[in-house]
């Protein structure tokens, strides 16, 4: 079940949703739109190891916009910061923007219940486009739980992307590997 927008408002009373900032405007009939930040970051190398930390380059979008090109990966990263309790929020991106050939993520759509972070975005393009600090980018569609959380994102130890932070974050799939061998 998706909560319609009068349910939205709800939950951001009783603080279960939380959106930063919010602006009535960018409230759908069963969505929330969300806005491209002004970091964007790419790995400083072309072949990357699951393994290994591979870092990013980050830099800010320019006024005058930034264009996009096929060959590349962008992490990107949503102006609004979240945090959801007692649903699974779903980042999609917004049909204007797949209709300029943008994806916004690869396969990390879903977030857990207890994610409080802006959401990285996994930027690919199918065609050179420029975009914009503060473009429409996605929307955030939530989705009632069935059952308890036994532990939630923000309680994990294992969580590896709750550090609040306005820049787009690099993948710590390394962490896995190490995790494993302790």
């Amino acid at each position: 079940m998706i909560l319609s927008d009068k349910r939205i408002l709800e939950e951001i009373e009783k603080g279960n949703i939380v959106i930063e900032p919010f602006k009535r405007e960018n409230l759908g009939s069963n969505s929330y739109d969300v806005h491209l930040g002004r970091w964007l970051g790419v790995y400083k190398n072309d072949i990357l190891d699951a393994k290994k930390h591979n870092e990013i380059e980050l830099f800010e979008i320019p006024e005058d916009g930034f264009i996009l090109l096929p060959s590349k990966l962008y992490l990107g990263v949503t102006e609004e910061y979240t945090e959801t309790y007692n649903y699974v929020p779903f980042l999609e991106g917004k049909s204007s923007i797949g209709r300029l050939g943008i994806d916004i993520h690869s396969t990390a759509g879903k977030g857990d219940v207890g994610f409080c972070n802006t959401w990285t975005l996994e930027i690919s393009v199918k065609q050179p486009v420029r975009i914009y600090t503060g473009m429409p980018i996605g929307q955030i569609i939530y989705f009632k739980l069935d059952g308890e959380v036994e532990i939630s994102y923000d309680k994990k130890s294992s969580a590896k992307y709750n550090k609040r932070t306005e820049y787009p974050v690099e993948s710590m799939m390394f962490k896995n590997f190490k995790q494993n061998r302790e």
